[in-house]
């Protein structure tokens, strides 16, 4: 977690750091997803990481404490190229053993660091399966033992690095088992008149224009019947030059107290959000939040 520039640090959100050309090389193979569950009546976080370098692809399953924001225990499953593609690995947390199994022997992979079928990750608490990722539910029961557990991990947040020239596309879903959709940002910074437009499935959402007096800044979008709210930082994009010249970030964030977004927040406002984001989100229900890094291929 403590890798993970997202609404559960003590700083908020990181979203115009000096990034580097090697951080832009390391970070295309690099994909974080956020759970939240209960460990023995108390809130903690599983982040779950998918890599992929020159060794092959790898996967850390790592849990922190909510309320210290401290990693509790972890578990590194280093590239496969010469090792075994399943396994387990039993931690220790709260005075309780955690087991973490996975099954990668038949995995397959798309062009990121992120598996999409043919692969199980379970972890196991007192026989009880808070959290299962992948298409291969009955061999990761089989293998377990485990039970289904009454409260589960919910899926609260993702990081993920998508690169282009003009526009970026990923998948993209916003709330814990919503619907997949194409997501894509559109943004030219070669031309005079700058804009951004950000659509989904197709579909014009929202766009900004004199990007370059508005490179940071908020808006409502409705999504799935659902009000999501955007921040944008784009003046790494815009201002910085060489190897200093860093990603964008786009910050897509349902929250689990709906009243807070609002309307109001109009295009164009170019406060700095991450103290107000980090108010917003200290309730201890935690909503959604979609982080992408956007680099551009030169």
């Amino acid at each position: 977690m403590r890798d993970f520039p997202s609404c559960f640090g003590e700083n908020g959100v990181q979203v115009a750091d000096s990034s580097t050309t090697n951080a832009a090389k390391n970070a295309h193979n690099l994909t974080t997803r956020i759970y939240q569950a209960k460990l023995r009546g108390r809130s903690c976080l599983i982040t779950v990481a998918w890599n992929k370098n020159m060794m092959g692809q790898g996967l850390s399953v790592g849990i922190d404490d909510c309320s210290s924001n401290q990693s509790l225990c972890k578990v590194d499953i280093k590239p496969w190229l010469f090792s075994k593609r399943k396994g387990s690995k039993t931690l220790e947390s709260y005075s309780t053993l955690i087991d973490v199994y996975w099954d990668l022997s038949a995995v397959k992979f798309g062009s990121g660091p992120e598996p999409s079928e043919g692969f199980y990750v379970a972890v196991v608490v007192d026989r009880q399966m808070i959290l299962l990722l992948g298409d291969l539910r009955k061999e990761a029961f089989k293998k377990t033992g485990a039970c289904l557990a009454p409260s589960t991990a919910s899926f609260v947040a993702k990081r993920e690095h998508i690169f282009g020239k003009k526009v970026f596309v990923t998948k993209a879903q916003f709330c814990d088992n919503g619907q997949l959709h194409d997501l894509a940002i559109q943004c030219d910074t070669s031309i005079q008149d700058l804009s951004l437009v950000i659509q989904i499935d197709r579909k014009p959402m929202m766009q900004v224009k004199r990007l370059q007096w508005k490179f940071r800044g908020n808006h409502t979008i409705l999504v799935d019947g659902l009000a999501v709210e955007v921040y944008w930082d784009v003046y790494n994009w815009l201002f910085g030059s060489g190897a200093a010249s860093g990603n964008a970030v786009f910050m897509f964030s349902l929250s689990a107290d709906k009243s807070w977004v609002s309307p109001s927040h109009t295009l164009g406002d170019s406060w700095s959000f991450p103290q107000r984001f980090l108010d917003t989100k200290s309730s201890h229900s935690l909503g959604f939040s979609l982080i992408l890094h956007a680099w551009k291929n030169e």
